[in-house]
């Protein structure tokens, strides 16, 4: 072996090890986080805005996307959307769509909003649960993250507090 292919080796080898002990040594900061070893590819990304205008996501923007399904009857969903809120204000790099698995009601959403709180984050649907199938949701809330290839890299099942720091320092390392 030459000199070069033996540091090209140590390179790629010490990368892998950096890469492998980095990831493995980073803890989940929630149990209910699913991360997965291999990007799942998503296909087209396509849902409803307020005024039941198409949003179709852009894949390869280079911003980490964060899909929050949720719904007005759901207990878990009023207790997290107050941090999501929050998390939408301080962390602008990420791009969330809190997405609404009910029928277009623009009067009950926006009332979820208002006794919540919610000042900072859009209103989305999937009246026709298209990207709920497509994500094979078994319920809410479920959190989907998108990275900047178009890839969903993790999920939440279940509620977290994104003000959460450890949730963050987690979240940034993937940006």
């Amino acid at each position: 072996m030459n000199i070069s292919r033996f540091f090209l080796f140590q390179l790629v080898f010490f990368t892998f090890l950096k890469f492998n002990f980095l990831s493995a040594a980073e803890p989940l900061p929630f149990n209910n986080i699913v991360l997965h070893k291999n990007p799942l590819q998503v296909s087209q990304v396509k849902f409803k805005d307020f005024d039941s205008k198409d949003i179709v996501l852009n894949k390869n923007d280079g911003k980490i996307k964060i899909l929050n399904f949720w719904a007005t009857w759901c207990a878990p969903c009023k207790e997290e959307m107050p941090s999501l809120d929050k998390f939408n204000v301080k962390n602008p790099d990420f791009l969330v769509y809190p997405i609404n698995l009910e029928k277009i009601n623009q009067k009950k959403t926006k009332k979820f909003y208002d006794d919540l709180n919610i000042q900072n984050l859009k209103i989305f649907f999937d009246p026709e649960f298209q990207l709920a199938k497509q994500f094979k949701l078994r319920g809410v809330p479920t959190t989907i993250f998108i990275n900047q290839k178009g890839q969903e890299f993790a999920r939440v099942i279940g509620d977290i507090d994104f003000s959460d720091k450890n949730f963050i320092k987690w979240l940034n390392n993937f940006y």
